[in-house]
């Protein structure tokens, strides 16, 4: 993953309702939540939501797709890995004490993809 699709990502969940929208997603996977039930099971007003979506959006941290009269979004898993793992291979450089915290193990390399994307 490039560095600079990192700090766009890092950036974008450098604010705490992006981060809990990031959190209440992740555990529903692909099917995600509808934009109406994001911003009611977060409190946040509809036009600041769509503000938060859009950043997390653009930043590549989630899709979004059409369903009836309802725009769905889910995290793009895949993506928020990319930022960890790019954080703790190339500028951690898979250092023990650091894997130790995170409960992986420094010997064995889990970078899927070492190339810009």
């Amino acid at each position: 993953m490039e560095q600079s699709r990192v700090l766009k990502s890092l950036s974008a969940m450098a604010h705490d309702t992006r981060l809990e929208i990031v959190r209440l997603l992740v555990p529903r996977g692909k099917d995600g939540l509808a934009a109406g039930a994001i911003a009611e099971a977060l409190g946040v007003s509809a036009s600041g939501l769509s503000f938060h979506l859009s950043q997390l959006e653009a930043a590549g941290l989630l899709t979004s797709r059409k369903a009836s009269r309802h725009v769905i979004y889910a995290a793009d898993c895949k993506a928020l890995g990319g930022v960890i793992a790019y954080l703790l291979n190339d500028c951690c450089a898979r250092d023990p004490d650091i894997c130790a915290c995170t409960g992986q193990d420094a010997n064995t390399d889990h970078r899927e993809d070492h190339h810009p994307a």
